[in-house]
């Protein structure tokens, strides 16, 4: 069985990469979600005007993967606490933000929003967002595998390549074999 989720945890391109790397995803596909404007391109979505967030859309085999696995995995990859910002990537398109797509995925994100601020897994309080998803729009395509397709590119050297180390640390366990 298939299930999807959307989510935002500053650039895109850094979910991408680790999600890429998940046993049981089936696709990652880069994209905005959360905004005012129809069908926005990467450079509005960059100017902050859109009120898009940077997201990916996941779908993965439910048999192999859960739903609360992405979950606790999303935030062991980004840093819930910064209001819209991740590192040196400043801008409401950064946002920590979580689109469910049915009551029982809001249900499971709340609870596992709560169990993150109840262990002080960051230490301070997570700033994320749960909200309905009401449209995704796909990025341009440039953009997904954008680290497989750059990978001696600076922000894929400076920001990718280390939260793909710390994950293949920390998220072993749900993670394809290398090579």
């Amino acid at each position: 069985m298939t299930e999807t989720a959307v989510l935002g945890g500053g650039c895109f391109w850094c979910l991408d990469a680790v999600y890429r790397q998940m046993r049981g995803i089936i696709s990652v596909t880069t994209g905005y979600a959360g905004g005012k404007v129809d069908h926005p391109t990467y450079q509005q979505v960059c100017s902050g005007q859109t009120g898009h967030a940077e997201v990916v859309q996941l779908t993965w085999n439910s048999e192999i993967l859960d739903y609360r696995e992405i979950l606790e995995s999303f935030f062991v990859l980004h840093d819930p606490t910064t209001l819209n910002r991740q590192g040196h990537d400043i801008g409401t398109q950064y946002r920590s933000v979580i689109f469910y797509t049915s009551a029982q995925q809001h249900t499971v994100a709340k609870e596992v929003l709560q169990a993150i601020t109840d262990h002080n897994l960051w230490e301070a309080k997570p700033v994320t967002q749960l909200c309905p998803l009401t449209t995704f729009w796909p990025a341009e395509p440039e953009h997904n595998n954008y680290y497989a397709q750059h990978p001696s590119a600076g922000y894929c050297q400076v920001v990718i390549a280390p939260k793909l180390a710390k994950a293949r640390q920390t998220l072993s366990h749900l993670l394809l074999p290398a090579g």
